[in-house]
């Protein structure tokens, strides 16, 4: 279900990403299975997975920090390597110690003056809420404060594409906001942003496009709406009476019905067809406590990524 086409030309310059039939493996375990993805340039788009579904595989790659068995990825054109060499691409990894006896300001300078364009140092402390700690020694942070400071470093050197790996899991609500604030500004001068984040609501919220990696495959690319919709863009639910089927199967058999839960004596149908299913469900007789609610996205993620028994 993917918006964005790959294939002759993944290779474009006007792209930003591309992954065209990427294959990473470990030992008999293919982290990454085949995957394609493009991404062109100015998208904020995020990217989804259970833990070991290949996120940070494929991250690796994207950065040049591991290479691929088969297949390309190319950043604007370009092998990783070299688009990172040339300051393209700026990563927030959560991996990193703070440096003892640095500034925030001396920091982002010296990472900054790496870069053939850099950011002014300035500019990079405002955009990551850095302002008021410049001259704070970065080893004597609070933990969401380093996390700015990592963020800031991403920024340092002016890039077109930054990569986040979970870049808001150490704020509070606030500077979780102020970062995103922070972000969409970024991406507003026309640079491309891919993060991942556990936060599924805070990636409906952000992001252009999300795509959901599991078992190293793209399973679903879209926007929010399109992948609520194609995972069930709504929740039928309601109590079962005595003599009810307990079997899920036989409520699937429902127009509309794209998959089924029973929970405690409660059956939970995701639809793309919310009427028809309601009207299939009265014609069985009376309904208790009947719910019909839109599907959110971490609905549409736990439907997309089960397990199949």
């Amino acid at each position: 279900m993917a918006d964005t086409a790959t294939g002759p030309g993944a290779n474009s310059p006007t792209l930003a990403v591309s992954f065209t039939g990427v294959v990473k493996c470990f030992g008999t375990v293919r982290a990454v299975d085949g995957a394609d993805l493009a991404i062109p340039r100015g998208e904020t788009v995020a990217l989804l997975g259970r833990n070991g579904a290949g996120k940070s595989t494929a991250i690796g790659l994207l950065l040049g920090l591991d290479e691929p068995d088969a297949g390309t990825v190319r950043l604007f054109g370009e092998t990783p390597a070299r688009a990172v060499a040339a300051g393209r691409v700026g990563a927030m990894l959560q991996d990193g110690r703070p440096i003892r006896r640095v500034t925030v300001r001396e920091l982002v300078a010296f990472v900054a003056s790496t870069f053939p364009r850099p950011l002014p140092v300035d500019e990079v402390l405002g955009l990551a809420g850095l302002t008021g700690l410049a001259g704070r020694r970065v080893d004597k942070l609070s933990g969401g404060q380093a996390q700015r400071v990592r963020f800031a470093v991403a920024l340092a050197g002016g890039p077109e594409l930054i990569v986040l790996d979970e870049p808001t899991a150490a704020l509070d609500v606030e500077a979780r906001r102020a970062f995103w604030d922070s972000m969409r500004a970024y991406a507003g001068r026309g640079n491309t942003v891919l993060f991942s984040t556990h936060y599924l609501e805070e990636a409906d919220r952000n992001a252009d496009r999300i795509v959901v990696i599991d078992h190293g495959r793209v399973v679903a690319d879209g926007t929010g709406e399109r992948i609520r919709s194609a995972a069930g863009g709504h929740l039928v639910s309601f109590d079962l009476a005595p003599g009810d089927p307990q079997d899920p199967h036989a409520w699937g058999q429902l127009p509309g019905v794209v998959s089924v839960e029973v929970r405690g004596g409660r059956a939970l149908l995701r639809t793309d067809r919310s009427d028809a299913t309601v009207m299939a469900l009265a014609a069985r007789g009376a309904i208790r406590r009947l719910e019909v609610t839109p599907a959110t996205i971490e609905d549409a993620f736990v439907a997309l990524t089960k397990e199949k028994v």
